[in-house]
């Protein structure tokens, strides 16, 4: 005799007003609905087996993506954040489908990227006792989320959910862990439709002391360097910086997270800061009389030595978050506000001003220390640029972690937020791939790039299935220089070439992995093959894997020595002198 299923939508009358007797697994997917979700990336499992049930059920309404791990649907999902500034959304069973998100929950909150990570549990009988498949994945993830919750009845699901989605979006956004034990999912009780709280501006209240501050330290300022991060991408803030550096008439630079926010083909922009900046930027900040962060957090690799960071200068640091001010470098003004209400707020008082000899000695820098790499083979940064005049400036590149990631964000122009997605603060080797897939789906009328080396793309290539699967038409490029690039790189520079665990030379071959998991495949090893092959990948309309053979010596430069003052950037002019 087959088994019953029990579906429950039954309409019942209480007090006068008419509610919905519903399933805890419906509950959960009527309550994303609710919050406009239509994409969801996860891996199914016992535990979650009811939810998957109701997911088959509403299937017209929102698009399982089922991936081949559960990290590759949390990175999906923070790709899919990334790219269009909603709220990404991945799924994972008990025991180790929850574990296994807990890299990408890790890499958004160390972003600031809204997600709400949905897992399932065992019944709440079985809670601590070691069930199978049992794991306390909300106290495994309380350092890592804004914040998390347990359900053990069907009642605590929609407003847990609701809320969920509330705080992975105000003020800094962050990721939201909802775990479901069995008794929520598979019983029932009382559903009432909701339409979601508007997450506006943030409001924060900032003196107005502090902006007439800001602006007395501007105009006595004959040296400003405006300092962009990921949070004024967040706030969308890109026009008002826009308008702002204009007043101010200075240079630009950015983090890694701030890129795109403002556009890199603007003369002002002088590069990138920090460890892998530009001379440009990095010698300007440390010459400059006043630096104006906004939306960043002062990481070490963008400061270098603390000690020497901006010493020349006054600093103004402008951040949604309380706790960043004064945290790593000490400051002269905070303002504590969203980024684009605070710039409204000092563009309305700030009268214009010039620094015409400021931004000529910019310039100069800029002129004389460009980017340069080896013309005479097939490089990264040569791949890089080819792919940016190909897409125009204009496609969404991921990345890996590694040279690959510095390439891509030195050689890239981003001429807008959400363009470039990248892991910035935790580092994950293994991200790329799995957000190029979300930020295509978020995206689907951009093309696409995850830009990978070959000991990044060896993490979870696995994904190239999934890819697959969907006919997703992302383009991975892999710069297989067959060497864990970055570590080599300061294992020449700085442990006397002992190349330990850092040699890859083995018979893997990527391009017929690539095949084999349902791909298209293209090796380039020399420079005029890199155009063709891109115009094939775009041609193919599906999932493309470019390989590009470069050498295993190649570099990252300019670069600061970890613990040195970014003044004392150099490049590999500097070591051959």
């Amino acid at each position: 005799m087959p088994i019953q299923v029990l579906y429950y939508s039954q309409m019942i009358s209480k007090g006068g007003e008419s509610k919905m007797l519903m399933k805890g697994s419906d509950i959960v997917v009527e309550s994303l609905l609710e919050q406009g979700v239509d994409t969801i990336f996860g891996y199914p499992g016992g535990a979650i087996l009811e939810v998957y049930d109701s997911l088959y059920k509403y299937q017209d309404k929102i698009h399982h993506v089922l991936t081949s791990h559960e990290q590759g649907a949390s990175h999906a999902a923070d790709g899919y954040a990334r790219a269009t500034g909603k709220v990404g959304v991945c799924m994972a069973t008990s025991g180790p489908g929850a574990t296994n998100l807990v890299t990408g929950i890790a890499t958004a909150m160390m972003d600031s990227i809204p997600l709400v990570a949905l897992t399932a549990n065992v019944g709440v009988n079985a809670l601590g006792k070691d069930a199978f498949q049992e794991i306390d994945i909300k106290g495994v993830t309380i350092p890592i989320t804004k914040h998390n919750f347990i359900c053990k009845s069907p009642e605590e699901l929609a407003p847990t959910i609701r809320k969920a989605f509330q705080i992975a979006k105000e003020g800094r956004p962050g990721p939201v862990l909802v775990d479901m034990t069995k008794n929520a999912t598979v019983g029932s009780c009382e559903y009432t439709k909701k339409v979601p709280d508007v997450i506006g501006s943030r409001n924060y209240t900032f003196p107005t002391a502090s902006i007439k501050k800001a602006v007395e330290m501007i105009e006595a300022s004959e040296k400003p360097f405006v300092f962009v991060g990921g949070g004024c991408i967040i706030s969308q803030a890109s026009a008002a910086l826009k308008e702002f550096v204009e007043k101010i008439d200075a240079p630009v630079t950015d983090t890694l997270m701030g890129k795109g926010a403002y556009d890199g083909t603007n003369p002002r922009y002088a590069g990138m800061l920090g460890m892998h900046g530009t001379k440009a930027s990095n010698i300007g900040v440390s010459e400059c009389d006043l630096l104006i962060a906004i939306g960043v957090r002062f990481s070490d690799r963008i400061t270098g030595n603390v000690d020497t960071f901006a010493k020349n200068a006054k600093i103004i640091h402008i951040d949604v978050d309380d706790a960043e001010i004064d945290k790593n470098v000490p400051v002269d003004l905070g303002i504590v506000g969203d980024a684009k209400d605070v710039i409204e707020a000092i563009n309305l008082t700030l009268t214009q001003q010039n620094h015409p000899g400021w931004m000529k000695e910019v310039r100069t820098l800029k002129d004389r220390y460009p980017l340069t790499y080896d013309q005479s083979k097939l490089t990264g940064p040569y791949v890089i640029e080819q792919i940016d005049n190909f897409t125009d400036s204009q496609a969404i590149i991921t990345t890996e972690v590694g040279q690959n990631q510095m390439w891509a964000a030195q050689y890239y122009h981003y001429r807008r937020p959400r363009q470039f997605l990248s892991s910035g603060g935790l580092g994950t080797m293994g991200y790329g791939l799995g957000a190029a897939m979300g930020a295509k789906y978020g995206c689907p009328d951009q093309l696409v790039f995850n830009i990978a080396g070959d000991g990044c793309f060896r993490m979870n290539l696995n994904e190239l299935a999934t890819a697959s699967r969907y006919n997703i038409p992302i383009i991975e490029v892999v710069l297989n220089n067959h060497v864990l690039g970055m570590v080599r790189q300061w294992q020449t520079l700085f442990y006397g070439e002992r190349y330990s665990a850092t040699v890859l030379h083995d018979k893997v071959d990527f391009c017929k992995v690539a095949e084999g998991l349902g791909c298209k495949a293209i090796r380039v090893t020399k420079k005029e093959e890199v155009m063709p092959a891109l115009q094939e990948a775009v041609d193919y309309h599906g999932p493309v894997v470019i390989e590009c053979i470069i050498d295993d010596d190649d570099k990252v430069f300019p670069m600061v020595a970890p613990g040195s003052s970014i003044a004392e950037v150099f490049d590999e002019a500097d070591i051959n002198k």
